[in-house]
């Protein structure tokens, strides 16, 4: 785990000013290990402390801390069962954090993580930990870059699904009014031409394709084997795809049968949005997991 910038950077974005929710340390059972945490705004959080009362009382708490001014903190030790009435039994220590893009722009971006401005706070082995009287807390792995084309049915239930904290995703539609009133997380929409955002994406970007158009996806398609990509998914058929194949080897890309998964998803669940969403949602956290584990060397 560890403090993810960028996912925090990306909901202040979005929500303006929120409140990071820290398990600092645990003592005996409790929901959620030393480390976890959620981001809580007006209306909304992304990531979870666990659940059940302790969840409910921290997230009303931290919007209480939300008109409050820079660098606004406190620190609660909790015991769960006397004081919530969970049946965990033991104790968490919780970190309140507010921050906006002034707070931000003051953390020390230096190579043992995040040192707080002085604090009581003292933090377990792992991360966080005591450093004098800081709490230093080490950055996490950077979020792999997911963008997602179409705010349609499938659209809106993936980005329901997809943890935020592990995944930096950018949702792109040609209809302001497609996306939902209220965004899910720290998720950037993009208004515009779906192709035209595809030269924005990094080289590592895992797309998803899925607009109201079969002439964007072919765009869009072509866009992204034109240059570097991480990964390429397209919603559909196999007949879509066949059809697909034919179009992108007229117009040069020759292998894009091996550098194009549709359809997308996990077939044997269904084929219903909230299927469709499940099935690419585990395929991607999965990948994200592969992505992190060392690869041996001189291993047949």
């Amino acid at each position: 785990m560890g403090i993810d910038l960028g996912n925090l950077e990306q909901a202040v974005a979005v929500q303006g000013a929120v409140v990071r929710v820290l398990v600092l340390k645990v003592h005996g059972s409790a929901p959620r290990e030393a480390g976890a945490s959620m981001i809580v705004w007006e209306g909304g959080q992304d990531g979870t402390i666990g659940g059940g009362t302790l969840e409910w009382d921290a997230a009303a708490e931290a919007r209480e801390m939300l008109a409050l001014g820079p660098w606004a903190r406190k620190q609660r030790d909790i015991a769960l069962g006397p004081e919530l009435g969970q049946c965990c039994g033991g104790r968490v220590e919780l970190l309140f954090e507010r921050y906006t893009f002034a707070e931000i722009a003051e953390i020390n971006r230096g190579a043992s993580g995040f040192v707080r401005p002085k604090t009581d706070g003292v933090g377990p082995e792992q991360t966080p930990k005591a450093q004098g009287e800081a709490v230093v807390e080490a950055f996490s792995d950077a979020a792999l870059p997911v963008y997602l084309y179409g705010a349609g049915h499938v659209g809106r239930e993936l980005v329901r699904v997809l943890p935020v904290s592990d995944f930096a995703i950018t949702w792109v539609d040609v209809a302001e009014a497609r996306f939902p009133e209220n965004l899910f997380g720290a998720v950037k929409a993009v208004h515009s031409n779906p192709a035209a955002a595809v030269s924005t994406a990094p080289d590592n970007a895992y797309h998803f394709v899925m607009t109201h158009s079969h002439s964007h996806d072919l765009e869009i398609c072509n866009h992204v084997l034109s240059r570097p990509f991480g990964h390429l998914g397209l919603i559909g058929s196999a007949t879509k795809k066949a059809r697909f194949l034919k179009r992108l080897a007229e117009l040069g890309h020759d292998t894009a049968w091996a550098r194009l998964q549709c359809p997308i998803g996990d077939r044997s669940l269904g084929k219903t949005p909230q299927a469709i969403a499940i099935g690419v949602a585990h395929w991607l956290m999965r990948r994200k997991i592969e992505l992190r584990e060392p690869k041996g060397e001189g291993l047949i």
